[in-house]
């Protein structure tokens, strides 16, 4: 039954909060009391059973609490008298939650929005949003991101407390504010994505569970804002790059290289949905956007059959729009990559030679593999072992580790095939 309970709690946690922060303007205040709901599930449904509608039931014995946590705390001025005699009318009976989908979806966006707040640090961004809106507990976070459970806590008390220092609106933001807010939302997702797609740590490769709240958070976004490009666009790239997942290891858990990878494998769905939002990306005149054009990078990846099928020069074209659109080193890196697949190696060579010397590179161990898998092809073999040795020495990761290290050995003969193709991950 606690199982039941868990899963049922995992859907609906954040909605519940959602619509008590609505009610008391705090969302730590709103997650205690949403918390105190489910304890009561946990005490009551064993015993009585899994009431017919689980949401709207904690989502009524939620919003009872909140009513008594507002009298406790003497605010019934005139404002919270009108609120809480509305509240009671409207809770005199179990309320059907989905009667109340527009109200609820209004929160739920509130809620993504002040979650991703750029007055939290980034990672305290991350931590939140798992927490409250993918439904993950403190432990469950901790282990995706290698953390202790007590540091986890801090930083999602730490966020939770800049809040409500800074008294930050349960609202939407408008007009240009919201582009700006948006991008902070939309990273947020990304980067967890990101963590499940290559773990930038530990000893797994990828981190599927992580990669699911992604993809559930960008779902939930993509019908809360159906109009907003840049949001299909998101989803669209993590549907393409997830649907490689079964590819992405081998049966020991080793990580295999995009060119190496059985097509076979991909999932073939999640492609179909991936191209679909980038037709709607298009049509909302979205496609120059920076996740579109990352998603049609995917895209060129996910419609070649076979590897040597890959239009690289299509890819490379696209970097080039990116990096006007969205200049960085790393951005430069990856064009590089496609450069040396499209025109050859030396010409990757070129570009990546040219931001070496970048600081935002010094310790970025994909500068080192990209130039010794450019080298390798070059012919250049013991420079490109030094290269693979230092990417291996700079990752946190055991399995990239292990891969690039298999990669300086391969260096070590020179009549042989390297052991994989471009670092492409």
């Amino acid at each position: 039954m606690h199982r039941a309970i868990e899963a049922i709690w995992r859907i609906e946690a954040a909605k519940v909060i959602a619509g008590l922060a609505r009610m008391v303007r705090d969302i730590g205040i709103a997650e205690d009391l949403a918390q105190d709901a489910l304890v009561t599930a946990l005490e009551q449904w064993p015993r009585e059973g899994v009431p017919p509608k689980p949401g709207a039931w904690l989502m009524a014995t939620a919003k009872h609490r909140a009513l008594d946590w507002l009298r406790r705390n003497q605010m019934m001025d005139r404002k919270h008298e009108d609120l809480a005699y509305e509240m009671q009318l409207r809770e005199s009976s179990v309320p059907d939650i989905h009667a109340e989908r527009d109200e609820i979806d209004d929160d739920l966006l509130r809620l993504i929005f002040v979650a991703c707040h750029p007055a939290l640090p980034e990672e305290a961004r991350v931590a939140l949003t798992l927490r409250l809106l993918g439904g993950l507990t403190t432990g469950e976070i901790a282990r995706a991101y290698l953390l202790s459970e007590a540091t986890l806590a801090q930083r999602i008390v730490r966020a939770k407390r800049i809040l409500a220092q800074r008294r930050v609106p349960f609202e939407v933001p408008t007009g240009t504010e919201l582009k700006d807010r948006l991008s902070s939302v939309l990273g947020v997702i990304y980067l967890i994505f990101n963590e499940g797609y290559a773990a930038t740590a530990g000893d797994r490769w990828i981190r599927p569970d992580l990669c699911q709240e992604a993809l559930r958070l960008g779902r939930t976004l993509a019908q809360l804002m159906p109009s907003e490009s840049e949001v299909h666009a998101l989803l669209a790239l993590m549907e393409l790059q997830a649907s490689r997942f079964k590819a992405r290891v081998n049966g020991e858990g080793e990580p295999v290289l995009l060119l190496e990878q059985n097509r076979s494998h991909w999932d073939h769905l999640l492609i179909d949905r991936g191209l679909r939002g980038l037709e709607q990306v298009e049509k909302l005149g979205g496609a120059g956007g920076i996740y579109a054009l990352q998603a049609a990078i995917a895209a060129c990846h996910a419609r070649a059959r076979l590897a040597e099928q890959t239009d690289w020069t299509r890819i490379a074209e696209l970097y080039r729009n990116l990096m006007e659109v969205a200049p960085s080193p790393v951005v430069q890196l990856n064009q590089a990559m496609a450069l040396g697949m499209a025109e050859g190696p030396a010409a990757g060579l070129a570009i990546v030679e040219e931001i070496a010397s970048e600081a935002s590179l010094a310790n970025y161990h994909r500068l080192s593999s990209v130039r010794g898998d450019l080298l390798f092809r070059l012919g250049r073999f013991t420079e490109a072992r030094a290269e693979f040795e230092r990417a291996a020495s700079l990752t946190q990761n055991a399995r990239e580790r292990q891969l690039l290290l298999s990669r300086a050995d391969s260096c070590a003969e020179r009549g042989e095939t390297a052991a994989g193709g471009p670092v492409v991950h």
